[in-house]
């Protein structure tokens, strides 16, 4: 029998919901959530017209669901996961996991003590280009780990991040958050660690700059979205009425096992990409490329000088779907969770801990650059959780 699914939030992730809607294979969209009547039009169109569609998230968990997907925006995902956890129903939270510590603390603590699974969207774990990286540095390709940089090129910045509510510090508190808790996620499982503590850097730099604004706030990405067009990026139009949060970021992060790392952000560079380099005790590798054609470049058998080609090249395995595949990976895990348990790739822990990174960073950058302590996530929750959530 198919498990019920019912979904909160249909926008941009509503992608997520698709991907579990798999009649006669194991799992089907029962319920629809959403203030706006054109998303429910969607759902009707793409779950059929049987579902249950409508505005009342209460309504929606009183469907006999065996799962919820909460896909809305970040700071709305601590008053819907509360509510989704407190009734019993398995719930997917779309990363980030909340927009504060203290909300992802009660997220976790809300999950233990109603006994409820708790799965957050942390698809770059399933991206092949993370997984190959991670299979080299756990065969012992570099050594041990010592050093980890990433670059992320967030070439779509102007027309994915400064048109909507991630814009605002209020919605999102910040982009290093809100787009960085993935490559933060990945950091910390690259090293095998979280972060200890951070100090940052950042500006709004560019976006502040365009004074083309809406005359209300927009609501569909779609409807803005142009790579052909919006360049450079002083050139941007209708920009959201609120711009608060920085487009370029740069933090440094000492994590608990040693190992140290540095994250950077732009969000109007031409390309779209992220770069990771990771340094070992036995050399290093880096990511040419993050979706279908990247590869993987290994450093490790002798001293050089400039090298392109590495002394070994891996082709990353190539994927269909969103997130070279990751997503349909992502709900994959998610709904095999839902039925069976048991542990997955993805951590609420581990989330978690990006978040409060982030947050510790951003807290940072905002205040001249000083150093700020990581808090931990108290012991029992984190004993519960890496036990599989038993």
């Amino acid at each position: 029998m198919d498990l019920r699914i019912g979904v909160v939030g249909l926008g941009l992730r509503k992608t997520l919901a698709a991907q579990a809607h798999r009649p006669g294979r194991g799992a089907q969209v029962v319920a629809a959530c959403d203030t706006d009547p054109a998303s429910l039009d969607w759902a009707r169109a793409r779950f059929g017209t049987d579902i249950l569609t409508t505005s009342d998230f209460t309504e929606l968990l009183a469907a006999q669901l065996d799962a919820v997907m909460v896909l809305t925006p970040d700071d709305t995902h601590i008053d819907f996961g509360v509510q989704a956890l407190s009734s019993g129903v398995p719930t997917l939270i779309e990363k980030p996991l909340a927009i504060t510590t203290d909300d992802c603390d009660r997220l976790l603590r809300t999950a233990h003590r109603h006994g409820t699974r708790l799965y957050v969207g942390h698809n770059m774990r399933h991206m092949p280009v993370v997984q190959t990286m991670r299979s080299l540095i756990q065969d012992g390709a570099i050594g041990t780990v010592e050093a980890i940089w990433c670059r992320h090129f967030v070439g779509h910045g102007g027309d994915f991040y400064f048109k909507d509510w991630h814009a605002e510090r209020a919605r999102s508190y910040g982009l290093l958050l809100q787009k960085g808790a993935h490559d933060i996620d990945v950091i910390h499982w690259l090293a095998g660690s979280e972060t200890a503590s951070v100090s940052a850097m950042g500006k709004l730099s560019v976006y502040n700059q365009v004074s083309d604004r809406q005359a209300a706030p927009g609501e569909r990405g779609p409807d803005w979205f142009d790579p052909e067009h919006n360049w450079p990026p002083l050139l941007q139009t209708g920009l959201h009425p609120t711009v608060d949060v920085e487009d370029l970021s740069m933090m440094l992060m000492q994590l608990r096992n040693g190992v140290q790392a540095s994250y950077q952000q732009c969000h109007y560079s031409p390309d779209y990409w992220r770069n990771y380099t990771v340094i070992g005790t036995a050399g290093r590798l880096e990511n040419f490329g993050d979706t279908e054609t990247a590869k993987v470049r290994v450093w490790n058998r002798k001293r050089s000088g400039y090298d392109y080609d590495g002394d070994n090249t891996v082709a990353v395995p190539l994927n269909t779907g969103d997130h070279g595949g990751a997503d349909t990976a992502l709900i994959d895990e998610f709904l095999r969770f839902v039925s069976k348990g048991g542990k997955t790739d993805t951590s609420p822990v581990a989330a978690r801990d990006a978040v409060a990174a982030a947050v510790a960073a951003t807290d940072s950058l905002r205040d001249g650059g000083t150093l700020r302590a990581v808090p931990q996530l108290a012991p029992d929750l984190a004993d519960y959780f890496d036990n599989g959530q038993i």
